[in-house]
């Protein structure tokens, strides 16, 4: 694992513990996702580039190669989640990390070494950034779960954010790389960008060869010195404190509970109901990365120059550099999130981005109905305001809320099953994107006319099912579901009407709703009263605990600070 011990006796990683660790493991995931964003931007300006269509004739003036280039990385992506999906419990969060951008680096160099143009060249090429997309899948299928498995409590939703937000600079980095390498020798227009993904992941390989395992996983697997080495350098203490001891007497209460000894949960649990509600909150995760991709995000972030080029008839230089400026609004807005998520809520956020995208792509379609260049304009506002609301709501929630709202028993897996959902209607929209603006009406219009529906149909979906989780500990989100169940109410209903609630009043509600059983209950009476007494000095501890409510045979103890 590559501690090291302090002259404290602290044991830390990279030379850090406590909230410097904590530091690095969160530049670690932004730089991921930062790759991430890199990634999704890249092509745009490469697709429909002079260098770039020599030396691959088959996309030029093709929509269907053009699409299926574009879209094939998606669709390494969703192979790299199923992949997780299969075998992450039993890899590890830093095995998987690791294998992510070793096979990322293998597939740009695939694509490197494309002798183009000749015959092969484009297989070649397209089964390279396949393979990067299994590498970026792995990593995103992951990254998400490990941070939040090692990260304060009170910060969940902000580092998630923040995540979700590099995509959108990693977009902005990619767009200025692919404008300034188009004044560069020929093989430079599109072998720079390509290579360029190696920095984000060379970062990330070396990061992650020195920094923790989750300590959750850890003690599902039985290690359980490594976890205790973990856990005292996430809380800057020594391995035989108070702190790290009670931590890993919660972690191991919580993986008895939920049934996870062993670190396996079976792909049918995922499929169950009850007070816990593992399918509906599965959904509630699936569904809002399926409403991310069928919004039109990347429609307008793989295709804007494009776009331009078709739509509004612009060449190729000012549609690039158009391009760069929507994604400097799309970084700036991304940020905004990193404090509204908390201050406004999920809810609202995903309510107001759905409301703002839908009337963008409203005055896009509207405004390329006429064909001529002065509605044109209006188009160009259009997308521009549409990646204003979605780099400010729809880019990071659908991150935030699998995270969230699915319980630790099914977390992972659930998480996996999320990412194959973006990946999945990922394909499909960037596939039929190209097809769509060349064969419906004028400009295209009927691309943005079929977006605008999509954001349309997303609202009642949202207001309806959608409780909300901010400010929440996530035993009170597990707290939400059995209280929809069995008092028969709407789950958004539901989460109105649950007062927030201290460690004692949330171990008489699971006691109400049956979560002890009888020999139990006045453990959790005892439980509760010392909760109750307790000072909430320590409501700021560093990693995940116990956090859900399940029935088990186990005593159970939930100190809300370690989540």
């Amino acid at each position: 694992m590559g501690h090291v011990d302090n002259a404290n006796g602290i044991p830390s990683y990279w030379g850090a513990t406590g909230n410097k660790l904590g530091k690095l493991i969160t530049i670690l995931a932004t730089t991921d996702f930062l790759l991430f964003g890199y990634d999704q931007g890249v092509m745009s300006g490469i697709i429909s580039a002079d260098a770039f269509t020599h030396d691959f004739p088959q996309v030029k003036g093709d929509a269907n190669w053009e699409g299926f280039v574009v879209a094939i990385y998606a669709v390494g992506c969703l192979f790299g989640a199923c992949f997780i999906l299969k075998f992450g419990d039993t890899l590890g969060r830093r095995k998987s990390i690791f294998l992510g951008p070793v096979i990322m680096i293998v597939g740009v160099i695939i694509q490197l070494a494309c002798v183009a143009p000749s015959p092969g060249a484009t297989a070649q090429f397209i089964i390279g950034r396949f393979i990067t997309g299994i590498g970026n899948g792995i990593n995103t299928s992951t990254i998400p779960t490990y941070q939040a498995e090692t990260s304060a409590s009170h910060n969940r939703g902000k580092l998630i954010c923040i995540e979700g937000g590099n995509v959108a600079i990693g977009t902005l980095i990619a767009y200025w790389i692919d404008y300034g390498c188009t004044y560069g020798p020929h093989d430079f227009v599109w072998r720079f960008p390509i290579a360029f993904q190696c920095f984000f992941a060379v970062i990330v390989l070396v990061m992650i060869t020195r920094l923790p395992e989750s300590p959750r996983w850890l003690l599902s697997k039985g290690r359980r010195e490594e976890a205790k080495t973990v856990l005292a350098a996430l809380s800057n203490d020594t391995r035989d404190s108070e702190t790290v001891t009670a931590q890993m007497k919660v972690i191991e209460d919580g993986i008895r509970a939920s049934g996870q000894l062993g670190g396996h949960t079976p792909v049918k649990e995922l499929f169950t109901n009850g007070k816990t509600q593992h399918f509906r909150r599965m959904l509630l995760g699936l569904s809002s990365q399926m409403m991310q991709q069928l919004s039109g995000c990347n429609a307008v972030i793989y295709y804007f120059p494009i776009l331009f080029q078709t739509s509004l008839k612009t060449d190729h230089n000012l549609s690039l550099l158009l391009g760069g400026v929507n994604m400097i609004v799309y970084s700036i807005f991304a940020t905004s999130s990193w404090w509204a998520v908390e201050r406004l809520g999920r809810r609202k956020l995903f309510l107001i981005g759905t409301v703002g995208q839908c009337l963008s792509m409203v005055l896009t379609f509207g405004a390329l109905i006429p064909g001529t260049e002065t509605a044109a304009k209006g188009a160009a506002v259009g997308l521009f305001t549409y990646i204003a609301f979605f780099g400010a709501t729809w880019l990071p929630l659908p991150w935030l809320y699998p995270a969230e709202i699915n319980p630790l028993k099914t977390r992972s897996k659930a998480n996996s099953v999320s990412t194959i959902s973006n990946w999945l209607w990922n394909f499909f929209i960037v596939m039929i994107t190209p097809i769509m603006i060349n064969g419906t009406g004028t400009s295209g219009w009927g691309t943005y006319l079929f977006f605008a529906l999509m954001n349309a149909l997303f609202f009642p979906i949202i207001y309806f099912f959608y409780p909300e989780t901010a400010g929440r500990t996530l035993e009170e989100i597990d707290l939400i579901f059995a209280k929809g169940k069995l008092e028969n109410m709407s789950y958004v209903k539901a989460a109105k009407e649950l007062p927030k609630m201290n460690e004692a009043e949330i171990h008489e509600k699971a006691r109400q709703y049956g979560f002890y059983d009888a020999d139990e209950e006045s453990r959790a009476a005892s439980f509760s009263e010392k909760a109750g007494n307790s000072s909430d000095s320590a409501s700021d501890g560093v990693i995940g605990g116990r956090d859900t409510l399940e029935p088990r045979d186990e005593k159970k103890h939930v100190p809300r600070h370690i989540e």
